[in-house]
């Protein structure tokens, strides 16, 4: 079963539009050098809406985008489906205290073998749920976000790994911008050359140009770069970029743009070569890897929980007899861009607390130049859904390495 079952059924293409506007949502109030990613949370408040009363279940189903009865369903129905995508794993976990009871219904409707308790001795229920975290994760995430308390009775955690290799690989080239931020650094870039201009497009904003490259992996997932103008916030960028993929913004290839500089980082010219040839896609990008942490309840209107997290009364009936309150919400995520491939993982919990110069040439041939020296944004989609997998924004490429000679004199002081 591949993810094109999320656009095909009843429900499943409004999960896919669902959780591409709390991406683009969440990209909005993006900041320099962050990574994160909507379908790690989307199931989790989806699952604590079907549980919730009142102004919580409200909330939750506001910055769900769907109503709180259809939720848990919808929540099944992706991350199932996450988990059959080619080279994405996805797991949902559900740990309790012992003293806890937990409604039946409800538990039922979380995928099986989520299920686990957890007592009093916290160190090792923090050690379980840490190894939890980075074995779904293969490493990349080394422990939960969340920390367990006296006070906590129930963990709800959903976590996403991904990768994917490029079908043409990069060359790794030093790369060393000569404008903007990254002036004067020595950067490790990346390198490629292909006959398909119109992997890169350029699109036109309220807030200005992106550039829009389309890096493409070999099992269904593709990473989209994107550059905008110098002046463009990452929230504005990446929030074009969800249009982008969504196809809900134009965008014009490179193949169909007139000769000059076209777009952000982007520009069509005419270079020597050997012999007369189609026109080509020349890319100068950089390896990154980008890690965040993200407190959940900074940004409360956003995930619907900003009633859910008043622990003076209990807001989960559906959940539990007991009065439950969110009492920590967090996502840790990572994403690493080389040569060969793409990675990524996120880890997302929620815990709850009791309610209280060439030589001459004869020809010349159209080159497609796209350059990407100074910040940007990418997104990790699913080729067939269009489902925003992870999503972040790049400030601190990797430098370029510092070659040693065995033997050589060290540096004078």
């Amino acid at each position: 079963m591949k993810a094109a079952t999320l656009a095909g059924g009843r429900v499943g293409g409004g999960v896919v539009r669902a959780a591409n506007g709390l991406t683009a949502r969440w990209a909005a109030s993006a900041r320099n050098g962050t990574v994160f990613s909507a379908p790690g949370v989307w199931p989790l408040l989806a699952f604590l809406a079907d549980g919730a009363t009142g102004p919580a279940r409200t909330e939750l189903s506001e910055a769900l985008g769907l109503p709180a009865d259809q939720a848990a369903g919808a929540a099944r129905e992706l991350t199932g489906t996450l988990g059959a995508v080619s080279g994405l794993d996805a797991a949902l976990g559900l740990w309790t205290h012992h003293a806890l009871a937990l409604r039946e219904e409800w538990r039922a409707g979380l995928p099986a073998g989520t299920y686990g308790v957890f007592g009093d001795d916290l160190v090792t229920a923090q050690e379980r749920l840490d190894a939890w975290a980075a074995e779904r994760t293969g490493g990349l995430v080394e422990r939960m976000p969340v920390t367990l308390t006296r006070e906590a009775r129930l963990v709800l955690a959903c976590a996403l790994a991904l990768r994917t290799t490029w079908r043409q690989p990069f060359t790794e080239l030093p790369l060393r911008p000569d404008a903007g931020p990254w002036q004067g650094r020595a950067l490790r870039g990346l390198h490629r050359r292909s006959v398909r201009p119109d992997r890169v497009g350029v699109t036109g904003t309220p807030d200005g140009f992106v550039t829009a490259l389309t890096v493409p992996g070999d099992n269904g997932i593709d990473v989209h770069l994107l550059l905008g103008e110098e002046h463009m916030t990452p929230g504005q960028v990446l929030t074009a970029g969800v249009g982008i993929v969504e196809r809900a913004l134009p965008l014009t290839g490179g193949g169909s743009l007139p000769h000059g500089h076209v777009g952000p980082g982007l520009y069509v010219e005419q270079q020597p070569a050997a012999e007369p040839g189609p026109p080509v896609l020349d890319v100068r990008t950089v390896v990154y890897e980008v890690r965040a942490d993200h407190d959940l309840l900074a940004l409360p209107n956003l995930f619907g929980l900003t009633s859910a997290s008043d622990t003076r009364v209990g807001h989960f009936p559906g959940l539990s007899p007991s009065p439950l309150a969110v009492a920590e919400a967090r996502q840790s995520a990572v994403a690493q861009f080389g040569a060969l491939g793409f990675r990524a993982a996120a880890v997302t919990a929620v815990a709850e607390v009791y309610g209280s110069a060439p030589p001459q040439q004869r020809y010349e041939s159209t080159v497609v130049r796209a350059v990407y020296d100074r910040p940007f944004g990418f997104l990790a989609v699913d080729r067939e859904s269009r489902l925003v997998l992870t999503a972040g924004w790049v400030t601190d490429p990797a430098p370029e390495p510092v070659v040693s000679f065995p033997g050589a004199a060290p540096p004078a002081l």
